[in-house]
């Protein structure tokens, strides 16, 4: 259940807060009120809505949030594979816009705008003002086909998925091969210069940096050279630093007695000394062991152009010259024993199109048992919606071949007059009676999910008199069993509100905001003969507003 929302600056809002309720929630109020702004802060809050939409002018913070109470088991071990802590079921989705960046956080806890969305599959339902229209398309049909039979079908979908793509790409691997055949001899003749050129270089691994580390040394040999003597003349020649500093020390070694003072100085240039003589040992055997081979030098010339040749060509490492090798290996030999690899192709696309086969008719027998089920109850929920000599049924296509989801196409069949055929509901429906049907369909899946919240944003759109009785009734019966958050224009529906909230738009010095107001009993009848009435307000249409509330309030007893 959502509890509360929290918003500021959005468009004509500045800090609202509003507290949402058990049951049936109405939210009513003048054209432009900013009744839509709700509805958008909620999608910003669930990362399918953007600030940039709602952002008033020269303002740069923003913030939705949105606090559930939810036992949904999806939604608790979501968080509990986040980390997210969570205490007494309550989850608090808040997204915050400030300086061009917005960020997202749940229980505190910041996460990405993805996480968030798939959270919210799980704790609320919301039906826009246009999301009817999607009626007009079969895949949706048969996505709330699926969604109703979810139970029994269970991971079958995703079976048929794998079984699906593994056949695809075993087609798409046979017919590479016939393709093959074509020109099988060109292609072994091909493929075994290249396996054999890349086995007689008789490559190593990591060879390539080594050699290149060698030849750099190499290349400068004389230079190094040319450096390790100075550098051996200048230490250990006559009258080089080695000699000096043994000078110096014998020289300070025989005044140390007459000064303590000189002790510390004394071992600090004994040390050195010692630095030095180590120093000349390794100069002297770095260079005793250091030679310059002219033709070691052109052999590792050659195998340096050996190997990048071959990485030209197969690969930009040595490790990708022989995973090349290895791939172009496996094609000769399957070109070699071209007929046996044929007919295992052939037998291994036959094993795989049975598989798929068996596990669409599968999904298929599974889907056809509740399409049956489904349609009678969506007809039962559209007769309660005035739809009185309704016929509603849905209709199975099989196709030649399945795809990921399947065999099945499934379109929704409709006749809502006597008499008339059953024909695709895209070709019938009007665009008040797509709004009803859906909220048929929606009664009917509420019953099948554990999502705890349903909003609609005008549900009530082309319809008015006994049908949005009727609409209202459905509402109140949805609303038993969930929460329900509506905007609506008709009073029949505003009268069924468990909580009535009005949104009204106010100039405060000289700025236009809305604020939202929980409406008391009588502030609720009020908003109804506002609702129902003309400019002016008479007692009779006061008396018909809290008449209608008085029945309203009857009609959800029973």
């Amino acid at each position: 259940m959502l509890q509360s929302l929290h918003v500021k600056n959005m468009a004509l809002i500045q800090d609202a807060e509003v507290e949402f309720g058990p049951g049936l929630n109405i939210l009513t109020g003048e054209t432009g009120a900013g009744k839509s702004i709700v509805i958008g802060s909620v999608n910003v809050a669930l990362g399918t809505g953007s600030f940039k939409d709602y952002l008033p002018k020269g303002t740069d913070y923003a913030l939705v949030e949105l606090n559930f109470v939810t036992k949904n088991r999806d939604v608790l071990k979501k968080m509990e594979q986040m980390e997210i802590p969570v205490e007494d079921d309550q989850i608090i989705i808040s997204r915050k816009y400030q300086n061009g960046r917005s960020v997202s956080r749940v229980n505190g806890e910041t996460v990405n705008v993805s996480f968030i969305r798939e959270l919210a599959g799980g704790l609320i339902d919301i039906h826009g003002q246009h999301q009817h229209q999607s009626l007009l398309y079969p895949k949706f049909h048969l996505m709330l086909l699926d969604e109703f039979a979810k139970e029994d079908l269970g991971n079958r979908k995703q079976e048929c998925e794998r079984a699906c793509l593994e056949y695809r790409r075993i087609c798409t691997e046979l017919e590479q091969a016939l393709a093959d055949g074509a020109d099988r001899t060109k292609q072994i003749d091909f493929l075994t210069y290249e396996v054999e050129e890349i086995e007689a270089a008789g490559l190593r691994a990591g060879e390539d940096e080594e050699l290149e580390r060698e030849y750099v040394k190499l290349s400068h040999g004389q230079k190094i050279l040319e450096a390790l003597s100075e550098a051996a003349e200048l230490v250990s020649g006559s009258d080089g630093a080695e000699e000096r500093i043994g000078r110096a020390v014998r020289s300070l070694g025989s005044v140390t007695a007459y000064d303590e003072g000189l002790e510390s100085l004394y071992q600090e240039l004994s040390e050195l000394e010692n630095l030095a003589n180590d120093f000349a040992r390794g100069l002297s055997g770095y260079m005793d062991d250091f030679s310059y081979d002219e033709q070691e030098f052109y052999r590792m010339s050659e195998r340096l152009d050996l190997l990048n040749r071959l990485k030209s060509k197969y690969g930009r490492t040595i490790e990708d010259i022989f995973a090349y090798q290895k791939e172009k290996q496996e094609k000769l030999n399957r070109l070699t024993d071209y007929e046996s690899y044929l007919e295992t192709l052939k037998q291994k696309k036959e094993a795989s199109k049975k598989k798929l086969f068996a596990v669409a008719e599968e999904i298929s027998s599974i889907r056809k048992e509740h399409a049956g089920k489904l349609a009678d109850k969506i007809t039962k929920s559209l007769v309660e919606l005035n739809f009185l000599d309704v016929q509603f049924a849905i209709d199975f296509q099989k196709m030649e071949e399945p795809n990921t989801g399947g065999m099945d196409e499934v379109c929704f069949m409709i006749s809502t007059n006597p008499g008339m055929p059953l024909r695709p509901l895209q070709e019938v429906a009007s665009g008040g009676e797509l709004s009803r049907i859906m909220l048929a369909i929606k009664s009917v899946m509420a019953q099948k999910d554990a999502i705890g919240t349903l909003i609609f944003d005008e549900i009530d759109t082309g319809i008015s008199g006994r049908t949005a009785q009727k609409v209202s009734e459905k509402m109140a019966v949805i609303a038993r069993d969930h929460q329900v958050i509506c905007i609506t224009h008709l009073a029949q529906i505003a009268a069924m509100a468990d909580t009535h909230l009005a949104i009204e738009k106010q100039v405060n010095n000289g700025s236009t905001v809305t604020s939202i107001k929980m409406l008391k009993e009588e502030e609720s009848v009020q908003e109804l003969a506002r609702i129902l009435g003309g400019v002016e307000l008479t007692d009779a249409v006061y008396q018909n507003a809290r008449e209608m509330k008085e029945l309203a309030e009857k009609t959800k007893k029973y």
